[in-house]
């Protein structure tokens, strides 16, 4: 599986979608301010991704933060989410994941648990797990609508890269083909950021799916 964001060894570690598809590679963030960076400039996108990269990042900057008492813990915790929040204003899982991530926090804090900055950690690594079993849910549920032969159009981007792991609409796809189901996949190239052309062939070649890449404007034709 193709895992686009996810936590190891107290870092956030991220596919590089700007370098797709020539080049995979990787990039390891190790401060909060880098996850904004990485938000802000593509390298990581699509909603889901970004959310998940937003609670990880949330969870580095409680990990830099000095053992304080609670209050002020929480005080430069919320303002750290806040910065975060400030790298996509148009990306609503971004803020639904700070707002769990704050509201995790303030329930722990309540219940007088200790350690918070690890519990966060563990917040996070959930919000990343549930994405990716709700997608292989949503894959399941949707496979039902292909048949054996059907030809299908995408546009965009709404794959593995676009959230923890295996994808919304394309996890659709991804869990037909992986019934056995023989697809072919219309791939439109998605000007202007070309998502389809460098992001969504990319999975479809990864994943040994049949693809054929087309211009935007030879959708309506076919």
């Amino acid at each position: 599986m193709i895992k686009t964001v996810f936590w190891k060894n107290n870092t956030v570690v991220m596919i590089d979608q700007k370098a797709l598809p020539r080049i995979e590679r990787r990039v390891v963030c190790s401060d909060y301010r880098q996850v904004i960076a990485a938000i802000k400039d593509l390298t990581v996108r699509g909603a889901p991704a970004i959310g998940v990269a937003a609670a990880m990042g949330a969870a580095l900057g409680a990990l830099a933060l000095p053992a304080e008492p609670s209050s002020r813990f929480q005080k430069k915790f919320n303002a750290i989410c806040d910065e975060i929040a400030k790298a996509r204003p148009t990306a609503r899982n971004l803020f639904w994941a700070l707002e769990r991530m704050k509201k995790y926090l303030d329930k722990a804090l309540l219940a007088g648990k200790k350690n918070p900055a690890a519990l966060l950690v563990g917040e996070a690594k959930r919000i990343c797990a549930e994405d990716i079993a709700i997608n292989r849910q949503m894959g399941r549920h949707g496979s039902v609508l292909f048949s054996d032969g059907d030809h299908v159009l995408t546009h965009c981007n709404a794959g593995a890269l676009a959230t923890a792991g295996y994808g919304t609409a394309l996890g659709v796809i991804r869990a037909a083909h992986a019934e056995g189901k023989k697809l072919h996949i219309y791939v439109d190239e998605t000007r202007p950021v070309l998502q389809g052309a460098r992001l969504t062939a990319w999975e479809m070649k990864k994943e040994k799916i049949p693809a054929t890449l087309i211009t935007d404007n030879m959708a309506g034709f076919l």
